[in-house]
């Protein structure tokens, strides 16, 4: 008998459960036919999250802002598709991080159902006759980022440019696994790990697709994962969830998109990205041969950020014992290029006498002076003819300025020297993914090359000390009737989160555990043990044979296979 369906939040000791909460009809998109004149060149279709509105969603509707800004600097013919599926939603919005209005989404049969609508309509809409010619970006939000990532197998490649997903809660990451994942290291990164900045991230919240990149989606495919997302991070943090449009995100997707899109389409790139390009010159007396000629190309390189819609901002440094404090001449607010020339030109090499110099205090200083863009290109240009105190007479260190380039955005250093000192710049530029420049011949190289590129988010922040996250060992699981069974397990956490198929049942400071009126057939049990905002890897316990699918005290009904297929 098909169970009923019910909304109800039950609570049973320190057991929080969430119930049925909302569901949605499923619907199948039936494939029109389209006449080849009034075809795009070029679809983009989005996913929404759960309880998404169609045409509506803040995420879908970033999503197209974004995208539609840069394409509309090109000769293509394309249309937006919110992509037409239930995206089952709930009501319920407490728990201790309010998991209920998020994911763990309704009956676990709608939700299945849900997912698996929007890959059928996606899979048909990609794959079916019509507009044989038109190619498609595909993008999705949570539960729409499973939609997209589940259907891939099932999608023609040499239609697809790209797909994009965004809080995937089945992303898979091998080289977040382990006590010391290589990821912290900055080593072994998944090339679709577009912006998944923490380090220990390994699998989604609710499992993983394995593998995550199918055949022919090499450089098809990118994931962004917000630094704490619960569904996507080791972190136990629910606002992370949902700011994906306000952290700029789907703003550093469109970037990526669009140069996927101009390059299969065979058109040219116009986009420039917003620049901070600050200038950080030494003016000790030794600089006198050499500041007029650093001076002309950094009057280029702020003239060219300026035209482009970006910002400059202008010091100079010496050495702490002269004494002489790092000078902020102007700002990013207030640096137009007239103030600019004229700070410039006040800038005279006097003082000093010995090398090296205070460049590791200043730089620091001036990083955190400055209020940098989020989601701009950002250049620290050093004009100087001598070395740099390491540590400083602070004791700034280099690891310090380093630390905090990353931090920011990072910050890139660009360091124009003389070739007898340019190789104790190489590892702060290597460090900080800037270079070094050692003659005039490569000044006008190097104003380019800043002004040609544009960074998206940094990929992986590495870590030295690793978060010891909890974990959970299940001990056993005894058949205490056919609908229920109880699981002993032993953590180390302070509490566990518990998932039956792909549906969030609460959080339990317990260790012994009984789940009532499972449906028959296979269930899948996880395990998350979560400390403090870490949650640690799943555990998963698989159940089979249990139950006729009746309603007992509280019944979830068995979602199909989220897997692929």
């Amino acid at each position: 008998m098909q169970p009923k369906k019910q909304n109800k939040l039950i609570c049973v000791g320190r057991w929080v459960v969430v119930g049925v909460m909302m569901l949605a009809g499923v619907s199948i998109v039936q494939p029109k036919i389209v006449k080849a004149e009034s075809c795009p060149n070029l679809r983009v279709v989005f996913a929404r999250g759960s309880g998404g509105e169609r045409w509506e969603d803040r995420n879908y509707l970033e999503f197209k802002s974004t995208i539609e800004e840069k394409l509309k600097t090109v000769n293509l013919k394309y249309e937006f598709i919110d992509l037409d599926y239930p995206a089952v939603g709930v009501g319920l919005d407490n728990l201790d991080v309010a998991l209920g209005a998020l994911f763990g989404a309704g009956e676990a049969y709608e939700f299945g159902e849900s997912v698996n609508t929007g890959v059928n309509n996606l899979s048909t809409m990609i794959n079916g006759g019509a507009c044989p010619e038109t190619k498609y970006v595909i993008g999705g939000y949570s539960q729409g980022a499973m939609v997209v990532s589940k259907a891939l197998n099932r999608l023609n490649p040499n239609r697809v440019i790209y797909a994009a997903t965004f809080g995937d809660p089945k992303i898979y990451l091998p080289e977040g696994a382990g006590i010391i994942p290589a990821a912290c290291k900055g080593e072994n990164l998944s090339d679709y790990r577009m912006y998944v900045p923490d380090c220990q991230a390994y699998k989604g919240l609710l499992g993983a697709y394995i593998p995550y990149e199918p055949e022919n989606y090499t450089s098809k495919l990118g994931t962004w994962c917000n630094k704490m997302d619960i569904f996507c991070s080791s972190h136990f943090n629910i606002s992370n969830h949902v700011s994906y449009v306000a952290d700029g995100l789907y703003e550093d997707a469109s970037r990526v998109i669009f140069n996927k899109v101009t390059a299969a389409f065979g058109l040219e790139n116009h986009l420039t990205s917003p620049h901070d390009t600050a200038f950080l010159i030494d003016s000790t007396g030794s600089m006198s041969g050499l500041i007029d000629g650093y001076k002309a190309e950094a009057m280029r390189l702020a003239a060219e950020t300026l035209n482009a819609g970006g910002r400059v901002a202008l010091y100079d440094y010496r050495d702490l014992a002269d004494p002489y404090e790092p000078v902020p001449h102007c700002d990013f607010e207030n640096c137009t290029l007239e103030i600019f020339q004229n700070e410039l030109n006040k800038i005279v090499a006097d003082g000093g006498g010995d090398e090296p110099e205070s460049l590791l205090s200043s730089s620091l200083k001036m990083m955190k002076t400055l209020n940098w863009k989020y989601g701009s290109t950002k250049s620290l240009v050093v004009l100087t003819d001598a070395g740099f105190l390491a540590p400083d007479r602070d004791g700034v260190t280099l690891n310090d300025v380093v630390a905090l380039s990353k931090k920011i955005d990072p910050v890139n250093f660009y360091i124009i020297t003389g070739s007898d000192v340019a190789p104790e710049y190489s590892d702060l530029a290597k460090m900080t993914g800037g270079m070094v420049v050692t003659n005039f011949d490569e000044l006008n190289l190097l104003t380019d090359y800043i002004m040609e590129r544009y960074d998206s988010l940094p990929r992986v922040e590495e870590m030295e000390d690793v978060l010891e996250r909890p974990t959970l060992e299940i001990l056993s699981s005894e058949p205490k009737s056919e609908t229920e069974v109880k699981i002993n397990f032993k953590t180390n956490g302070e509490k566990t989160l518990v998932i039956l198929n792909d549906v969030i049942l609460g959080v339990t400071e317990e260790t012994e555990i009984t789940i009532n009126g499972m449906a028959g057939g296979e269930n899948i049990i996880n395990l998350v043990p979560v400390a403090g905002d870490l949650k640690g890897d799943n555990v998963s316990l698989m159940l089979g044979g249990y139950g006729s699918g009746e309603i007992s005290d509280f019944s979830v009904p068995k979602a199909p296979n989220t897997g692929r297929q």
